[in-house]
C-alpha cells in the first residue's frame, strides 16, 4: 500500500501555536512520507548567495498534520525510518548576529559554502573534503500548550531542536497539548555537528519516512520531547542557558529512571550519575538545547 505524501506545497508553518489547522489528518499508527524544502526556502543556491539576517520567516515546516485521536495528556510517537535528501546541494552558512562566534572578527559574516551532493548521494563536498550524508530533522514539533513560538526556537512542544539524534533508525515522543497533536517538521540538514556551531547545518530539502501513533494514558507523563535511538533514551529540553537545559533534561531523566526501576528521586538522581550522560544539541537558537542519555540497557521506556 502507497503512503500518502504530504509536501511543504500542501502547507507548511513558521509557527508552533495551540490553534493550527492541519493539511492532513493522519490515522493513529499511519505511515506517510513527509517533503520538507530546505530551511532557506531555497533562497542560496551558490557561494556567492549571502545571508544578511536571518529571514522573519524561516525554517518552514511542512503540516501540521492531526493525528486522529490524539488529545491533550497522550504521548505522540514519531517512528522514523527514513530521511533522504532531496536535492544535489546543501549550504552552510553564517548571517551577521547569529552563530557561536557571531561576534569573532577572524569570520566572515555572511558567508556560504555550497555542499554538492555527490553522485550517489552518499557524501556531500566541502571545499574539497568529502563528508558523509546523515540527514537530520531540524525542526520537528507539535501545537503548543499555549505560547505561538516561531519555527525559529526550541521549547517543550519541541520545535526548532536541531537534534543529531533526530533522524533514521530512531523514534521521537513528544507531549500533546492539542487536539490532534498538529505536527510539523522541516530544517533538514545532510550532516550537522553536536552543537551547529555556526548557526546552520548543512540545509537541505529530504523526504522523511514516518510512522504516527498515538500512546494513551502513559505510564510516564511527558512534559517535553524525549528520542530512543535504540541504544539509548535521551530527553530534550530547550532554555535560555545550557545549564537550564541540562537541569531540565536530568530531571525529566529522573522521572524515567524512577518509573522503571521504581527508585526515589534521590536515586534515581545518584543512578543518572553513573551511567550515560549530557549532551549538547545546539547552542545558536534563541534557546539553546540539550539532553541527558541513557543506554537502552538501562532504562525502558514506559510506552
Amino acid at each position: 500500500m502507497p503512503r500518502e505524501v504530504v509536501s511543504y506545497r500542501d502547507g507548511h508553518v513558521y509557527e508552533f501555536g495551540p490553534e493550527m489547522d492541519p493539511v492532513y489528518e493522519a490515522a493513529d499508527g499511519e505511515s506517510l512520507t513527509i517533503e520538507t524544502v530546505d530551511s532557506l526556502n531555497g533562497e542560496i543556491q551558490a557561494d556567492d548567495d549571502l545571508l544578511d539576517a536571518i529571514p522573519e520567516e524561516v525554517n518552514a515546516a511542512t503540516g501540521p498534520i492531526a493525528v486522529a485521536g490524539a488529545s491533550p495528556g497522550d504521548v505522540l510517537a514519531v517512528e522514523i525510518a527514513a530521511v533522504r535528501v532531496a536535492e544535489d546541494r546543501g549550504r552552510v552558512l553564517t548571517a551577521p548576529g547569529f552563530g557561536l562566534r557571531q561576534d569573532d572578527p577572524e569570520i566572515d559574516h555572511p558567508a556560504t559554502r555550497i555542499t554538492d551532493v555527490d553522485g550517489g548521494g552518499e557524501t556531500i563536498a566541502f571545499e574539497g573534503i568529502d563528508v558523509p550524508i546523515e540527514p537530520v530533522i531540524g525542526t520537528i514539533g507539535v501545537a503548543t500548550d499555549g505560547e505561538t513560538i516561531s519555527t525559529l526556537t526550541p521549547d517543550d512542544h519541541g520545535g526548532n531542536l536541531d537534534t543529531a539524534d533526530v533522524t533514521a533508525g530512531t523514534t521521537v515522543y513528544f507531549p500533546v497539548f492539542q487536539e490532534g497533536a498538529m505536527l510539523a517538521m522541516g530544517d533538514a540538514k545532510a550532516a550537522m555537528a553536536d552543537g551547529e556551531m555556526c548557526g546552520t547545518g548543512a540545509e537541505i530539502a529530504v523526504e522523511v519516512d514516518a510512522t504516527l501513533s498515538v500512546i494513551e494514558d502513559p505510564a510516564v507523563s511527558l512534559d517535553r520531547p524525549v528520542v530512543d535511538t535504540g541504544d539509548a533514551v535521551k530527553t530534550l529540553a530547550s532554555a535560555a542557558t545550557l545549564e537550564e537545559a541540562v537541569e531540565l533534561a536530568n530531571g525529566d531523566m529522573l522521572d524515567l529512571l524512577a518509573h522503571d526501576h521504581g527508585f526515589s528521586r534521590t536515586d534515581a538522581y545518584l543512578f543518572s550519575s553513573l551511567v550515560g550522560g549530557l549532551e549538547i544539541s545546539q547552542v545558536v537558537d534563541p534557546q539553546v538545547t540539550a539532553r541527558n542519555a541513557v543506554p537502552s540497557e538501562y532504562l525502558s521506556l514506559a510506552f
